[in-house]
């Protein structure tokens, strides 16, 4: 019997094919490492060699303002602060970061809302957020249905107010820790906190910097102000920095290599030299490689603090001149029909330069928690706010009246009231008589300036008649007044300055308001710049409030070279014959210094020989009580004052407004009480 063949095993076999396989493949493999190394090798180690430059700025103390005696104004005072940079970090490190930090520092939470806390319960509990979405919802997302957005905003609507109780105090201020984070830029540096910061915080913060990635202790500054609330108005407000950059200027100020989170000038002098105060940041150069990481840091620049301005500004003079309005204020007060008295406003002006000493305004203002009347600094309203200022401006009258050839030196009219068809009888507070125009002005004669107007406009007047004159009489006066500055804006370096309200009726009666004041508005600032274009002999010169730049001195107290001089500008000159201006400024000398003048029972005894015009208006109040009186506002008389010392040769000129001074007919003459004191502060600080 045949032995059966034995059955071939196909193991070696099939052992022999996967080994040919895997050589194969490794031969691929190879073959294709070789072709990477030698086509794209240098490809790959530039990739790996790749750094990226990321500059970084820091902020440096903005510059000091002086007062013209180099006295400090406004400055920096340095503040512990906490700063974070965000390096590239993630979410979860940013969340573990702040964890670590709420642990060591007290921070407020009064701006986490309650969206907030919603999105910071979902990144804290994702798998939880995850669970408030439906099984069919999440099928209509796999389709397309619904979007990551939607499927989050679900997230958001579902989280109970039982889930947001689990957000406690601890865990609140690591929510506004978080916030603060995610809320800054990549590789810019942010103060987290800066108020408050106690020396126990900064020190166990700079203890645990290690394990507080991005975190930094730095120092602050914050903008303070050594004569408290004086003037402060117009030295304006920097914004904080939570605020940063203003949104409406964001454009402008990232053009100008600044940061979004970066502290701005936003009102008056810090917003109008902001480039100047703001100065040079210092720069570190972080180099990264190509996933994000910081792996080495040089300085640039070290930066330089802004540059210091010296105002015009005599701080002394300021406040006493404060103190003065202040005082007169509560004392008009006392007089019957002063009810809606709450404001007054000076100006004093160099009127050879145009350099501002002094520009007060005071206003009442009730405490809405006490209730009580406090007097509040009102300095921009000086060229901010105009008003119906009355018989002021004739000075500028009967110099149009000359340069049209109304008039001419030595014109008399009768100063019997005029009547025109329809109107009522228009005249002066008394009959003056017979007067020329030098005696129109210390008399201030209402009527003397109705027949200059109406020569202007080339009318004929009858009594009772209708009055017709040329139509382009109004722009003729309002042009001749700009000249002067008044109805346009003066020119001062600060923003916002108001030009004032123009009349829009032509109405022949109108145009005879128009000429004693008591049409078109002004300002304080506008008043004397027209008084100093008289007391100069002509020359309207721009007022301005900073005299001088300074470059800062590292590391002192004292003061930089002067790197620009504010010169003066005259803005233009006024046609008028030499002859012409003399007899005006001797009119302003006689209203002060002659007896029968309107101001000559207050400044007739003045030392420096004043000269000025005084101004009394009817005008309608447009306060804050204005809604108490429905469509008809109540009238009121408005009092203004404008002079220049000495009359021979001045070196001061002033501007004084009461608007809305007294009601009926019992006038408290504040603006006389308020200038004969401020003149003699003036000339009394001068022998000083």
């Amino acid at each position: 019997m045949e032995n059966p063949k034995k059955s071939k095993s196909h193991f070696p076999f099939r052992l022999n094919i996967l080994f040919f396989s895997i050589f194969l493949l490794f031969s691929v493999l190879i073959l294709r490492l070789g072709f990477v190394q030698i086509v794209h090798g240098e490809n790959f180690k530039r990739d790996l060699a790749r750094k990226e430059d990321i500059t970084i700025s820091s902020p440096v103390p903005r510059g000091r303002m002086l007062d013209r005696d180099y006295k400090v104004i406004v400055d920096n005072v340095p503040k512990n602060a906490i700063a974070y940079t965000n390096e590239g970090f993630s979410q979860r490190e940013m969340l573990e970061t702040a964890d670590k930090l709420a642990k060591l520092i007290h921070i407020k939470t009064d701006r986490v809302t309650e969206r907030d806390k919603r999105d910071f319960w979902i990144i804290t509990n994702p798998e939880r957020a995850d669970a408030k979405i439906t099984k069919k919802e999440r099928e209509l997302y796999t389709a397309k249905k619904l979007t990551d957005n939607d499927i989050y905003q679900l997230k958001l609507k579902r989280i109970s107010s039982e889930d947001l109780k689990e957000i406690n105090n601890e865990r609140l201020e690591v929510l506004a820790l978080f916030k603060s984070f995610n809320s800054g830029y990549k590789f810019t540096t942010q103060i987290i906190k800066n108020e408050n910061v106690t020396t126990k915080e900064l020190a166990v913060v700079s203890e645990n910097l290690q394990s507080l990635p991005g975190v930094d202790t730095t120092t602050d500054w914050e903008r303070c102000y050594f004569f408290n609330k004086t003037l402060k108005s117009v030295l304006g407000k920097v914004t904080k920095s939570d605020e940063g950059l203003p949104a409406e200027q964001l454009e402008y100020f990232l053009a100008r290599d600044y940061s979004r989170n970066d502290r701005v000038g936003k009102s008056q002098l810090e917003w109008q030299y902001e480039d100047v105060l703001h100065g040079y940041k210092s720069k570190i150069k972080n180099v990264t490689d190509k996933t994000g990481n910081v792996i080495e840091n040089y300085p640039i620049t070290n930066g330089q603090k802004g540059k210091d301005l010296v105002l015009t500004i005599d701080m002394e003079l300021q406040k006493k001149v404060d103190r003065i309005i202040e005082e007169e204020l509560w004392a008009a007060k006392r007089y019957p029909g002063t009810y809606l008295t709450d404001r007054a406003y000076v100006v004093l002006m160099n009127p050879k330069t145009g350099e501002v000493l002094a520009m007060s305004g005071k206003k009442m203002v009730r405490d809405k928690q006490t209730g009580k009347v406090e007097m509040e600094d009102d300095a921009l309203g000086t060229f901010t706010t105009t008003y119906n200022v009355g018989s002021t401006v004739k000075g500028a009258t009967i110099l149009t009246g000359y340069k049209t050839g109304a008039i001419v030196p030595g014109t008399i009219f009768d100063d019997a009231g005029l009547k025109i068809q329809a109107t009522p009888l228009k005249k002066s507070y008394a009959y003056l008589g017979k007067l020329n125009e030098i005696t129109a002005l210390k008399l201030s004669s209402n009527v003397y300036m109705f027949h200059t107007a109406i020569r202007i406009g080339k009318g004929h007047y009858e009594y009772d008649k209708p009055l017709n004159l040329n139509s382009n009489s109004f722009e003729t006066i309002r042009n001749s007044f700009a000249s002067f500055g008044l109805g346009t804006r003066t020119g001062i370096d600060l923003p916002n300055e108001q030009s004032g309200f123009k009349g829009q009726s032509h109405l022949p009666g109108y145009l005879l308001d128009l000429v004693i004041g008591q049409y078109d508005t002004y300002s304080a600032m506008q008043l004397v710049q027209y008084v100093s274009t008289i007391a100069n002999g002509g020359y309207r010169m721009q007022p301005h409030v900073v005299k001088q730049i300074l470059d800062p001195k590292e590391g002192t107290n004292d003061y930089g070279p002067v790197v620009r001089e504010i010169t003066p500008t005259v803005l233009n000159s006024i046609d008028a014959k030499p002859d012409w201006m003399y007899r005006v400024k001797l009119g302003f000398k006689k209203v002060m210094q002659e007896r029968g003048g309107t101001a000559y029972k207050f400044f007739g005894n003045a030392p420096y020989s004043p000269a000025g015009k005084t101004g009394t208006a009817q005008a309608f109040y447009d306060g804050p009580e204005r809604y108490r009186f429905g469509k008809e506002p109540p009238p009121v008389m408005n009092l203004s004052l404008v002079s220049y010392a000495p009359s021979s040769n001045p070196e001061v000129a002033m501007a004084v407004i009461v608007p809305w001074a007294y009601q009926g007919k019992k006038d408290n003459r504040a603006n006389l009480k308020i200038g004969r004191r401020v003149l003699d502060t003036y000339f009394e600080m001068k022998k000083r």
